[in-house]
């Protein structure tokens, strides 16, 4: 007898209409307090065909919770008052993903004070059995562009060495590779973060419903994310070699992506085939339901519960909008470039055109500096104030080139280099342009007074800044040489060029800043 049978012939659950209420409330009042990061998840969906599937996420929840329905007549609701301890924990979680424009973190938040509310009004006993299909609901959450790089290149190094392993000859350069019948390169639609994502949330949910062993779980799960890595770089190699042998006739275009999806099908096809010879049943007394029904739900305490729950999680956004007040700067930001003991000087014709693929700042400053040895830099300094979806200091979304441009990015690497008797820790990238010229941009962020070349120092920054209520005030450095055969040459000239005017920077910084 499986668990579906033998809970639809259980006695249905008794809750009476005010307790039924007071639960909706408290699950559902989250959705209403934070419109705004719930309307910010389906904006994604719906640019998105990676996290599409965010839509089927909630229905597959509630179908999960109503098919053991039965066990809330088994055991009753007891309000767990400890838990409001991590439904604040969670709002200011969200707060301060706020105050740096987490936007990713504050979607978290949200989601996870759904299970929270749940565990305060129903209490530990009841909430546990319907852990998973609460937690299942994290999955709608749009994340997994953090591993892109990450996964890129790994595809690039698993396809290059097993084409090499396959006895072509093939001259690499970063994630672009020549090989003799034509060249490839790994791209984001190539690393494989659709099939990984797609591959976690059906590993994850048929696990629930296949397995009852903990182990047998994990393994499974485990088996979800590694699967669709190897996969993908299997299916990148197999693209590769089809163009190849085909004088790039097949495999070059939209067909590809066919091959791709119809590869991943096949091989998730093949891990739940083999996942269904360890299927487990649920155990009888589980099946059939835990105990005689507990009778009517007391509404008093579930109401009093569900009002603390409300109240904890609408504090936040009031907080927020209180210090979104208070750090609104309205005046305009004036960058000034007359402290700069470089003079302006013509760009080399290589990055005439070139422009960072930022949000638009506020106020930019820059162009080509020269030195009185004839050194030559491209400077773009972006400054940004009263941040807003759309325009902020860092996104996943701010690259070294435009999308769709002449310049594309090949390579980067953390550096540190000493300038004025001081460490300055940033990040070299390296751009190839028209004809294959090439060049090193050096970038670092500015923040709360601050150098940083990391990404989540800088929201932390941002973050104690606001919270604070000393505004969000931030610029992006980027500094760039062109370069022939020899790297240094390029590093010589930006690092003469901040030996000079590192100090005049800053006061031009500062001086935007105290304006």
């Amino acid at each position: 007898m499986n668990e579906s049978t033998a809970l639809a012939g259980a006695a249905p659950s008794r809750f009476p209409l005010p307790a039924t209420l007071a639960i909706l409330a408290a699950v559902l009042a989250p959705f209403l307090i934070y419109a705004g990061t719930a309307a910010s998840m389906v904006a994604i969906w719906n640019s998105s065909e990676t996290f599409a599937h965010g839509y089927i996420i909630l229905p597959i929840s509630v179908y999960l919770i109503w098919r053991r329905r039965e066990v809330f007549a088994s055991i009753p609701a007891q309000p767990c008052w400890p838990a409001l301890g991590l439904l604040a924990l969670c709002g200011f979680g969200w707060l301060l993903a706020r105050m740096g424009e987490v936007q990713v973190v504050m979607q978290y938040a949200f989601v996870a004070m759904i299970p929270l509310a749940a565990l305060t009004v129903l209490g530990w006993r009841l909430a546990r059995k319907f852990a998973f299909p609460l937690g299942f609901l994290l999955f709608a959450v749009p994340f997994g562009e953090a591993f892109v790089p990450h996964l890129i290149n790994f595809t690039a190094d698993f396809t290059v060495a097993a084409v090499r392993a396959s006895g072509i000859p093939v001259l690499r350069n970063g994630t672009y590779f020549e090989l003799p019948t034509g060249n490839w390169s790994v791209v984001e639609a190539c690393s494989g973060v659709r099939y990984l994502i797609a591959s976690i949330t059906l590993g994850c949910l048929y696990s629930y419903l296949s397995f009852t062993s903990l182990k047998r779980r994990a393994i499974f799960v485990a088996l979800s994310v590694l699967v669709p890595i190897v996969a993908n770089g299997l299916r990148a190699y197999m693209i590769v070699m089809i163009g190849h042998h085909s004088s790039m006739q097949l495999a070059t275009g939209v067909d590809h992506l066919i091959y791709g999806w119809l590869f991943f099908g096949l091989v998730m096809f093949v891990m739940f085939w083999i996942g269904s010879f360890w299927r487990q049943d649920p155990p009888a007394a589980e099946a059939a339901g835990a105990g005689a029904p507990s009778g009517l739900l007391v509404a008093r305490p579930l109401a009093g519960a569900a009002l603390a729950a409300i109240a904890v999680s609408a504090l936040w956004p009031v907080l927020a909008a209180v210090a979104d007040r208070a750090n609104h700067n309205p005046a305009p930001v004036v960058l000034d470039d007359s402290r700069l003991a470089w003079r302006k000087a013509p760009q080399p014709a290589l990055l005439a055109n070139w422009v960072p693929g930022y949000a638009a700042p506020d106020a930019r400053l820059g162009g080509g500096y020269a030195g009185n040895a004839g050194q030559a830099v491209t400077l773009h300094l972006l400054y940004y104030r009263n941040q807003e979806r759309g325009k902020v200091l860092i996104s996943s979304t701010n690259r070294l080139e435009q999308r769709g441009d002449e310049y594309l990015q090949v390579g980067s690497a953390a550096r540190s280099e000493t300038i004025g008797g001081r460490t300055l820790a940033l990040r070299e990238g390296r751009l190839k342009g028209p004809a294959g010229q090439q060049f090193l941009v050096w970038h670092w962020l500015w923040i709360d007074g601050r150098y940083t070349a990391n990404d989540y120092a800088g929201k932390l920054l941002q973050a104690k800044s606001k919270l604070l209520m000393q505004g969000d005030d931030g610029a992006a450095v980027l500094l760039a040489a062109p370069f022939t055969d020899d790297r240094e040459s390029a590093r010589a000239a930006m690092r003469a060029f901040l030996d000079a005017n590192m100090t005049p920077l800053e006061a031009t910084l500062d001086a935007a800043r105290e304006r």
